[in-house]
This record gives C-alpha cells, sequence and structure tokens, in this order.
C-alpha cells in the first residue's frame, strides 16, 4: 500500500495544508482532551459515585473500577490536552469510550443512535494513541515519548 499523497486539484493550496497540518492535530487533541475533562469533572469531585453504574457493566469491585474511570476522563483528558504521555492517555480513554459504546448500544439498547458520540470520540482517541503526542506537546518539550 502507497502512503503517497494524492495530487491536490489546486496545488496553490499544498502549502496552507501543510503549514496548518501541526495545528489542526494540536486542536484536535487539545479539544478532545479538554471535553474529556468537562465529561470527566464531575466523576472526579465524587469518584465513588459511578461503583453501581462499572458494576452493572460487570467491573468488580466498583470501589477500584469508579475511581479509575474518573481518573481516565479528567486526568487522561488533561494529560492528553497537554500531550503528557499522550498515547497511554489515549489508549486508556480510547478503553473507557468502547466500554461507553457496549453500554449504550448493548445494555441500554440504544443501537447506533445512542452508542454514535461514543464511536466518534473512541475513533479519535484511537487515532490519538496512534499518531502520539505532535509538535506541540510536553512530550515533544521534553523529548520523550510512548
Amino acid at each position: 500500500m502507497s502512503h503517497e499523497s494524492p495530487r491536490l486539484i489546486i496545488p496553490a493550496l499544498g502549502p496552507v495544508y501543510g503549514g496548518l497540518h501541526d495545528w489542526a492535530y494540536t486542536l484536535l487533541r487539545v479539544v478532545a482532551g479538554i471535553c474529556l475533562m468537562v465529561h470527566g469533572w464531575p466523576k472526579i469531585q465524587n469518584p465513588m459515585g459511578a461503583i453501581n453504574l462499572v458494576e452493572s457493566l460487570g467491573f468488580y469491585p466498583g470501589a477500584l473500577w469508579s475511581p479509575l474511570l474518573a481518573g481516565t476522563e479528567f486526568i487522561g483528558g488533561l494529560l492528553i490536552a497537554i500531550g503528557l504521555l499522550t498515547r497511554p492517555a489515549a489508549l486508556a480513554g480510547t478503553f473507557v469510550l468502547l466500554v461507553t459504546v457496549w453500554f449504550h448500544w448493548v445494555t441500554k439498547g440504544e443501537g447506533f443512535s445512542g452508542a454514535e458520540k461514543s464511536i466518534l470520540w473512541a475513533a479519535m482517541t484511537f487515532y490519538i494513541f496512534i499518531a502520539g503526542p505532535g509538535r506541540h506537546s510536553v512530550d515533544r518539550a521534553i523529548g520523550k515519548s510512548f
């Protein structure tokens, strides 16, 4: 399989796309991280509040998984946003989001319409996991990345 870029219909746009590539990825990573933080904020304020939820999904003991869920969403979101330990945080986020796909699609019986946002979010965090921290990140600044 070739990774060659297709020829542009308007070649003059090449420098624009090239110049904005790193910033577009940074925007994606930062927005994804901040949104995970916002979603995790209520959970981090009450880390034991999701015990019944996680146990209803088969994650026992809930006293372990509930705070892990809170930390993955809030602290993991922060790490993704600033680009520190980006890949482990994105992988953990992807796992959580795949569980929410299952929760909405199967457990709640909402099908695709209920799981759609989680599917999109899981795809986004998986892309961040594969792509890594990017140029504008703490990982890049310290010269270390997973």
